[in-house]
């Protein structure tokens, strides 16, 4: 029975022309990756500072491996806690600039295992409708009620905080940066009302680390609101280049969360190498002009997609989508585009709606001008191939 609902719900994809299957790359992460043996310009990954593979990190993966093994062997609350561990947590508080900050496995579960364990049934979430996948699937495992606010208005924002007088505890969370429209988050007003109503605010940079604020600090850092967001999510595996999340915030948030984070208590902790990766990368982030390259090549590529026409929505970021308006269209566009020699994956439902499916596009600090020209040329000639206005 499984077997036919999956090929009945397999079929339907198909159908629909938006079944995909994995794309293989064949080299390191860069600004170039080969694929199906032949080299592309990547404009699809979230490397946005080119740390994947910087040497730098890569040393400093081998040299932590060598030292302290493959694996953690546990975790981090029996017997999976290093020192290495402790070092970058230690070195990201500083960075982020608050008491404490914790590791997690992933960002994804950084929102669920903050927003499943913090809030009970005597408090309410309110969330933005366009924030990330795992921000409303911590909400969903929440015992809390919730209030949803229509994208980045205020006016709704607030009529939300006013139906929620009775409630222990108000959190507002809120995407930093939204991450298929690359808009930034009005984190002032966000913040101004919270305070304004009781409420606190909780944020995820995942797109905004490494990207907004001083070397890459985030939103709060970018807005100048240290010590008025509560809770602040991390990646360590977008603009970082390697892999895991973290939580910032006060030192009694992180011991509360070392105690009932679900997925803190029940996952193995990091290999060493991936530890000594990241703080390798906050070091780099601080000594490299990474983000000055970024910014310029990601207002170079804005620029030139609306110059050839093409709806970029309301990017603000280095997150630029290319909204075709329908599944198979985009899908189509992606698939031609790679015919191009430019990788950029095609979007639709569920990540968005289906009359604003669209490709992704991603700059990096690491492209040149003539690798962000080429691909121009062929968003250009897949433009006219396709007939679309």
């Amino acid at each position: 029975m499984l077997e036919k609902v999956l090929a009945e719900r397999i079929d339907e994809l198909k159908t629909k022309k938006i079944f995909r299957a994995l794309t293989i790359l064949e080299s390191a992460q860069g600004p170039h990756v080969r694929i199906n043996g032949r080299e592309v310009i990547n404009l699809a990954s979230n490397n946005y500072l080119g740390l994947a593979a910087h040497p730098k990190l890569i040393a400093a993966a081998v040299k932590a491996t060598e030292q302290f093994g493959v694996g953690a062997g546990a975790v981090r609350t029996i017997a999976g806690t290093l020192q290495i561990h402790r070092e970058l947590e230690e070195k990201l508080a500083a960075f982020k600039k608050t008491e404490a900050a914790l590791v997690f496995q992933s960002g994804f579960t950084c929102n669920t295992g903050v927003l499943e364990c913090l809030l009970t049934k005597d408090d309410v979430i309110i969330s933005d409708e366009l924030n990330h996948a795992s921000i409303i699937d911590g909400i969903r495992l929440s015992k809390a009620d919730r209030r949803i606010y229509a994208h980045s208005d205020m006016d709704a924002l607030e009529k939300r905080l006013q139906e929620c007088g009775g409630y222990r505890l108000k959190l507002v969370v809120t995407d930093g940066v939204f991450s298929m429209d690359g808009d930034i988050a009005r984190l002032p007003d966000i913040v101004k009302m919270a305070e304004k109503y009781g409420a606190v605010v909780m944020v995820d940079d995942a797109h905004a680390s490494g990207v907004l604020g001083r070397h890459g600090r985030g939103s709060v850092d970018h807005f100048d609101l240290h010590g008025r967001v509560a809770i602040q999510i991390g990646t360590l595996s977008k603009a970082i280049g390697v892999l895991g999340g973290y939580v910032a915030g006060s030192r009694r948030l992180v011991d509360y969360l070392i105690h009932r984070g679900r997925p803190f208590l029940f996952s193995t902790s990091h290999p060493p190498g991936v530890a000594a990766a990241n703080i390798a990368a906050l070091e780099v982030m601080q000594e490299e002009d990474l983000q000055e390259r970024l910014w310029a090549n990601a207002r170079y590529f804005k620029k030139g997609l609306k110059e050839l026409g093409f709806n970029t929505g309301n990017s603000e970021t280095p997150i630029t989508p290319v909204i075709i308006g329908d599944g198979a269209k985009a899908m189509a566009f992606s698939d031609t585009l790679l015919e191009n020699g430019v990788f950029c994956t095609g979007i639709g439902f569920p990540t968005v709606a289906e009359d604003k499916s669209r490709v992704r596009t991603i700059v990096t600090a690491g492209h040149t001008r003539a690798d962000l020209d080429k691909a121009l040329a062929a968003f250009e000639k897949v433009k006219k191939k396709m007939g679309l206005s």
